[in-house]
């Protein structure tokens, strides 16, 4: 759902949420969540103080979730959402008086749609109230706030501190909103390109002094704190405090009314080199400075997260956040900040629920990017804290023995998914994520034991498998550096459990001149009996021998996908862009040649992929040698005799991304599976007819932002669909029914 374009200060109509009907051609699928654990930032966990074991988190492009301790489970609360953006959470508001009211700030960029969601019933359903400010839910500053807050004696009341454009107001619960006038601080103004601002960081309202309202400010200035004591209507600046070069990136008021606030000298949560924590007293105007590491040559980093108890206003906690050396830590003190313990020191962290944190034996550290600390207004004997990897509480947030965190991630998939195999033997899954490598999934409701390791490359760009001996499978991947550490390529001989380094020399030409191989971006198949590996960089190159020996192709472009038949190890495709031709190997890949290609447009650059984590457009049918699918643009091509002749099928449906399954009983054809719209309805789609006639497979409470990277049937299981998305991980799909009518 678009946002509207609203002039700024317009008051805006509540919308509700717009639910298309499931056509009378879908099929009921129930879906659940391939279980990893976290596996992404998390910038802000918020209890709620109104209901004892109830919390919610916010993600920076995986959505929100809520915490229900009668469960003990995180539930995701906007897989029902249709608009990607959506999905980049700015900030959380829990009600303080009702359980069961909620908010959202939600907006992935300044240049993406954004909105304020309102639920009254813990998210399970949203009214959408689309707003005229940008937000910046996965930008640089995502762990700054709560930037949404809520007045605790009228509850209808609501402040926003914007990004971009001063300070925003609704008093009917969020169905209007306008700008509040009287605030000092206008915005700086939506950015030009890619840049953003830090904003108004954090609104809080004061609890036991009526009127009283704190904001903060994160952009460049002499003055960063104001407050009204009028509830809005006059602002006045609040003088002392650290050094202006100091932003106030988060705080929280004690039961004493005191304000302690974290500063860092970036908005992060990249690139803080400097930070303190001070305090403040509305009713003698002291400010104190309470930083936990006071020395001259204290580690570089700052401090983001804060939390107070709300049973004693004297235990307080903060956490460092980019302070590499030694680690990040929260620190936490029982005399309101005179001293402090960091806890990394005596605690422990239990990651047996996600063993991949261990990375094989070394024990996770403390963490990092941690922007979001919390203690349980019931229970200040349980905090937890998020990272750029996890979400760690403990039951043991006191002063004495050793403390133990766990991961508090059950339910919880924040993962962006590049790449997905599911092999015709062996383990259900292999998966390419973006920051964690990616995994082999065994059970699909138990996080795996480790990732991709030997090498580790955070980014796993392409996978494939040997059609008739699926134990053989290849990996390529990437760093987040352009600068490439080591092997960028890698084998397996036990169906992706572990792995072993493939680094392609410089090879010779025929005229002994050297040719470039560009591992890092280079992908890689297999062939159907695992014999043979091809690698498609600037100069491609092929090994029989697991990488002892390597040998340039001939007759094949630089920089180019190619598929490999899951059926016939001697042939493999892949297309020449300059001449407009598929090419196709059947010596095995030592060389390639042109196919007649007829049934297809003479332009294929709708087919040409140039970055390296995009989906192959061409896909090779298990069992079925020679049976090739090619998506060029939304259309999709079908050929049954190696490329030699096509015909284009799925007319009426325009295609972003596809898979292959195993067949109906009783079909010629795989099933197909597909990402794309028809006659204006964005869906998830099957087809069981070789792609002549298709019917819809997700619903309106099922669409995850539409945010999708890649889908793949399973050969083993008819109906099984998995689909990699961006920001929720992978999810995935069965027929309601054991066999659904297709």
């Amino acid at each position: 759902m678009s946002a509207r374009h609203i002039a700024l200060g317009l008051a805006l109509a509540l919308t509700s949420t717009v639910v298309l009907g499931a056509p009378r051609s879908s099929i009921d699928y129930n879906w659940r969540s391939v279980s990893v654990g976290g596996g992404g930032f998390a910038p802000d966990v918020v209890f709620s103080r109104a209901a004892r074991g109830l919390a919610y988190l916010r993600t920076d492009m995986g959505g929100a979730y809520r915490w229900d301790g009668a469960v003990g489970r995180w539930t995701p609360l906007e897989d029902s959402i249709a608009t990607g953006s959506y999905m980049g959470v700015e900030s959380i508001a829990a009600d303080p008086v009702d359980p069961d009211i909620v908010y959202l700030a939600v907006g992935m960029s300044s240049r993406s749609a954004a909105a304020i969601l309102r639920s009254t019933d813990r998210g399970a359903h949203w009214q959408i109230v689309p707003v005229p400010f940008r937000m910046g839910g996965n930008e640089d500053g995502r762990g700054l706030g709560e930037r949404l807050a809520i007045d605790p004696r009228r509850t209808n009341t609501l402040l926003f501190g914007s990004r971009h454009q001063g300070l925003w107001r609704s008093d009917d619960g969020a169905r209007h909103w306008r700008k509040v006038a009287s605030f000092p601080l206008p915005g700086l103004g939506v950015p030009n390109g890619r840049s953003t601002h830090g904003g108004l960081s954090f609104v809080l309202f004061a609890p036991h002094t009526p009127g009283r309202i704190f904001v903060a400010s994160a952009d460049p200035g002499p003055h960063h704190l104001f407050v009204s004591e009028d509830d809005g209507k006059h602002w006045r600046q609040v003088e002392g405090g650290p050094d202006p070069a100091l932003l106030p990136v988060k705080a929280v008021i004690g039961g004493d009314g005191i304000l302690t606030i974290a500063y860092c000298d970036g908005i992060g949560p990249n690139g803080i080199t400097r930070g303190a924590v001070w305090r403040y007293d509305p009713a003698s105007g002291r400010w104190t400075d309470v930083t936990p590491d006071k020395r001259p040559d204290a580690p570089p980093g700052g401090y983001m997260g804060v939390a107070v108890s709300a049973r004693d206003p004297q235990l307080i906690a903060v956490s460092t956040v980019d302070r590499t050396n030694p680690v990040d830590t929260v620190w936490r003190s029982e005399d309101a900040g005179r001293h402090w313990q960091a806890l990394w020191k005596r605690s422990t962290r239990d990651v047996s629920a996600t063993p991949f944190l261990n990375l094989d034996g070394a024990a996770p550290n403390f963490g990092h990017w941690i922007a979001g600390l919390a203690i349980d207004p019931f229970d200040d004997t349980h905090a937890a804290y998020v990272t750029g990897a996890t979400v760690y509480a403990t039951q043991q947030f006191d002063t004495g023995g050793t403390m133990r965190w766990t991961p508090w991630t059950a339910g919880i998939e924040q993962t962006a998914i590049i790449t997905m195999a599911s092999p015709t033997g062996g383990a259900a899954l292999i998966s390419g994520f973006g920051d964690i490598a990616g995994f082999r999934h065994t059970d699909l409701a138990k996080s795996p034991a480790h990732l991709h390791l030997h090498p580790f490359l955070v980014n796993t760009n392409t996978l494939d498998y040997a059609g008739l001996a699926p134990d053989i499978m290849v990996r390529s991947g990437s760093a987040h550096s352009r600068v490439v550490p080591g092997p960028t390529l890698a084998w397996s001989s036990d169906n992706g459990e572990n792995w072993q380094p493939l680094d392609p020399p410089h090879v010779v030409s025929a005229d002994n001149a050297p040719l470039p191989v560009e591992t890092g971006d280079a992908p890689i198949v297999v062939s159907a009996n695992g014999k043979t590996f091809v690698v498609g960089g600037a100069s491609p190159v092929l090994t029989r021998d697991r990488g002892k020996t390597w040998h340039p192709v001939r007759g094949l472009p630089p920089r180019v996908r190619i598929t490999a038949d899951k059926a016939d190890a001697h042939r493999f495709y892949a297309i020449d862009f300059a001449t407009n031709r598929v090419l196709r190997s059947d010596d095995g890949g030592e060389q390639f040649h042109p196919v007649a290609g007829r049934g297809l447009p003479p332009d294929l650059s709708g087919a040409r992929v140039t970055w390296r984590e995009a989906q192959n457009p061409m896909r090779a049918t298990p069992g079925a040698a020679g049976a090739l699918w090619l998506r060029i643009g939304d259309a999709l091509y079908r050929s049954l005799n190696a490329g030699d002749t096509w015909q284009r099928t799925a007319q009426g449906l325009s295609l972003a991304y596809y898979g292959l399954g195993k067949a109906a009983p009783g079909s010629r054809w795989p099933a197909l599976y597909a990402i794309g719209t028809r006659d204006g309805l964005e869906a998830v789609w099957r087809s069981v007819d070789g792609g002549d006639k298709w019917r819809r497979i997700n619903d309106a409470a099922h669409q995850w932002g539409l945010r999708f990277r890649c889908i793949v049937g399973d050969p083993k299981q008819f109906g099984r669909v998995y689909i990699g998305t961006d920001g929720r991980g992978i999810v995935y799909g069965d027929p309601a029914a054991a066999l659904a009518s297709h």
